[in-house]
């Protein structure tokens, strides 16, 4: 590379020389990682910054610019697996205007006022305002209606030839209307919908492939695919924006607006988004508007971009270097932003899942300073594989938690160690339990533990467990916060003077409140169970547990396969049953909720392993006489059978009744017994006489 000596100001080791010259190599090994191996190996805010600390180097010393800057060019270079392609028209970048306020669409309107010689007395210009997608600039050249050449941008003078991949992206015409021009090159971006990206990359995921950083890195990937089979699988996007080489003379437009109406017609998408703006104030409420909308958008984009409408005008205003004077991008805050991990904490949510978080170097991304970032579970961060001390790409868009895109490797310090989740839980010591075929792990002590103190609370209060009205968020919120309750038997221990002195609690609520939580006391076995907050322990299996065990011990005491013999409870729900009554914190908190009165009626176990139906399914059909179909249903299940609606294979008992029908002769073909009435009251009899004494 060919260096110009520096200026008589400084000497060959002149340190703002050589900085110039490692800012030129740098930028130039992002370029190519960019450009052409469509891996970015930092965030576009971060290149930005470099290449302007550049420019403002070589603006202070003009005779040290080489024609190779990064300054000088538009982009990367082509890949030498595809075949070269010369623009007619060279593909130019545009300059980026640096505020990202209101006042960057000013300093753009009154640089091309200044440079157009309008005073403040002329009439406002007029704009064209679009998106500034994050994709690949793509030229698609048309000769005689047909598609015959699509193109990377490539370093601005000569790009790529990837015509057979983009011939795959549905939303590029192949043939256009006959009154097009016998040329006509269109500009525009190729890039992935939000959606599309997570599909992609959850595809990658499944099949243990690497996924992609962003939208924009995987479109780049898609559409420089060698094998257009796989860019075909790929769900690419277009939006036309802009023009090439065009024949003269068979369109007659006067202004950009009128050739990008002229495209939608002949069949090109052009983004709804795009519109006309008057003047600096109408570009300033233009960007706004975007601003607010940039989030529920369905792709990425990093900015808008002003164009003068009028051709005329931009042929008068013409080019400086690698850039159009009639054209600038007005970004957003950025999303993406390099920092460093300073460490790695477990947060505890309300629902007892356990969530690494990295503790990041503060950086200003998405318009505020992060200083975490959510790295999701244990899989995620493995997958990532974010260590303390990383350099990192952290990406924050509108009111999305801050997360970590990416690691950059090659700045890692050697010996980092990897990350792994604590076996027990950070705030209360109770074990971290991860199922089978779940990605989180969660906290066992949901009784005790204080970040599930308040979820706790509330669950154990509401209508369908406890039942305490008037112990709602707020309530709990000051109880909590003002650590008057730090775990459920204190709910019991409140006095009237201490709820009185809460905010917005008069003396009559107070005792409103201390009357419920009276009247709580008194409940039932499947109310309290379903108020623990077991996981997967709802109403349905609250019921079950109390009708098969008849009491709290029992069921406490109860083992893992005792467990799976209730209707409905697999290995995953056992072992959280079990999980949840082994933690020495829970037992307590269930003794002390006893030792304050809460009480309810307890039977005694039908013992569901020894009953010799337990596991057996039946299925009842006609009418019986001596019981209701429900009363039959009811004694079979209290035995620990299962009632279904319909005859299979699997089915060890049919209960015909008068006037059975198809079920019965579905029975007798598939070989399954059929128990008379008479029949199915004496094995009700039998299994009655056969129980233990002190059951049911």
């Amino acid at each position: 590379m060919t260096i110009h000596p520096p200026s008589s100001a400084g000497g060959p080791k002149d340190p703002a020389f050589e900085h110039a010259q490692a800012l030129r190599r740098l930028l130039h090994q992002y370029n190519h990682s960019y450009y052409v191996l469509d891996s970015p190996q930092v965030p576009d805010a971060e290149y930005d910054r470099l290449f302007r600390e550049l420019q403002a180097i070589e603006a202070l010393h003009p005779d040290w610019v080489t024609p190779d800057s990064p300054t000088q060019r538009v982009g990367g270079v082509a890949l030498s697996a595809f075949a070269p392609v010369h623009h007619a028209v060279p593909m130019l970048s545009i300059r980026t205007e640096t505020d990202t306020d209101a006042s960057g669409a000013e300093n753009f309107d009154a640089r091309v006022r200044r440079e157009l010689g309008l005073s403040p007395q002329d009439l406002p210009l007029e704009y064209v305002a679009e998106l500034k997608f994050d994709g690949l600039a793509i030229n698609l050249r048309y000769e005689q209606a047909v598609l015959v050449l699509a193109a990377t941008r490539g370093d601005g003078a000569v790009g790529e030839d990837v015509t057979q991949n983009i011939r795959t992206v549905g939303q590029v015409p192949l043939r256009l209307p006959e009154d097009v021009p016998p040329v006509l090159e269109v500009r525009g971006e190729i890039y992935l919908r939000r959606d599309d990206f997570e599909a992609l990359n959850q595809r990658q995921r499944d099949k243990g492939d690497k996924t992609f950083v962003n939208p924009r890195n995987a479109a780049a990937g898609s559409v420089r695919q060698l094998d257009p089979a796989i860019a075909a699988q790929r769900p690419l996007s277009f939006y036309a924006y802009g023009l090439g080489e065009v024949t003269p003379g068979v369109f007659a437009a006067s202004s950009h607006y009128e050739w990008l109406q002229a495209l939608k017609r002949w069949g090109f998408p052009v983004c709804e988004h795009t519109s006309l703006a008057l003047g600096a104030a109408e570009l300033s409420a233009y960007h706004r508007h975007i601003a607010n909308l940039r989030d529920s958008l369905a792709f990425d984009i990093d900015g808008v971009v002003y164009k003068v409408n009028s051709l005329a005008l931009q042929q008068q205003l013409g080019f400086v270097t690698r850039e159009p004077r009639w054209a600038v991008a007005h970004k957003y805050p950025a999303q993406e932003m390099l920092t460093t991990v300073q460490a790695i904490e477990v947060q505890v949510g309300r629902t007892g899942k356990l969530t690494p978080v990295a503790k990041l170097a503060p950086v200003f991304v998405g318009g505020v300073t992060v200083t975490n970032a959510t790295l999701h579970n244990e899989d995620e961060a493995r997958r990532k594989d974010v260590r303390v001390g990383d350099t990192v790409i952290v990406r924050r868009a509108g009111d999305v938690i801050p997360e970590v895109v990416a690691v950059l490797p090659d700045k890692r310090q050697p010996g980092s160690p990897i990350f792994t989740m604590p076996s027990l839980c950070p705030v209360c010591a109770s074990l971290a339990v991860r199922e089978p075929g779940e990605a989180d792990h969660r906290c066992s002590g949901g009784l005790f533990c204080a970040a599930q103190r308040k979820q706790a609370i509330l669950h154990f209060a509401q209508r369908r467990a406890m039942d305490i009205e008037g112990l709602g968020d707020k309530l709990v919120d000051q109880l909590v916060d003002q650590e008057v309750v730090k775990v459920l038997p204190d709910l019991y221990r409140l006095g009237l003077t201490a709820l009185a002195a809460l905010d917005r609690m008069a003396e009559k609520s107070a005792q409103n409140v201390l009357s419920a939580l009276e009247k709580s006391k008194s409940t039932t076995l499947p109310r309290f169970l379903f108020g623990l907050g077991i996981r997967h322990v709802g109403e349905a299996t609250a019921r079950e547990l109390a009708r098969q065990f008849g009491s709290l011990d029992a069921i406490m005491a109860a083992s893992p396969e005792q467990l799976l013999q209730v209707p409905d409870i697999g290995p995953v729900v056992a072992q959280s049953i079990r999980t949840f009554f082994d933690q020495a914190h829970n037992r307590e908190v269930i003794e002390q909720l006893r030792a304050c009165g809460v009480h309810w009626p307890e039977g005694v176990s039908i013992h569901p392993v020894l009953s010799p139906l337990a596991g057996k399914t039946f299925v009842l059909t006609g009418t019986l006489t001596a019981l209701s179909r429900d009363q039959a249903k009811l004694k079979l299940e209290s035995a620990g059978a299962k009632v279904v609606g319909s005859v299979s294979k699997k089915t060890d008992y049919v209960v015909a009744g008068q006037e059975a029908g198809s079920k019965l002769d579905k029975a007798r073909e598939l070989g399954v017994p059929v128990l008379d009435e008479a029949g199915f009251e004496a094995l009700l009899s039998q299994l009655a006489a056969d129980q233990p004494a002190g059951t049911t």
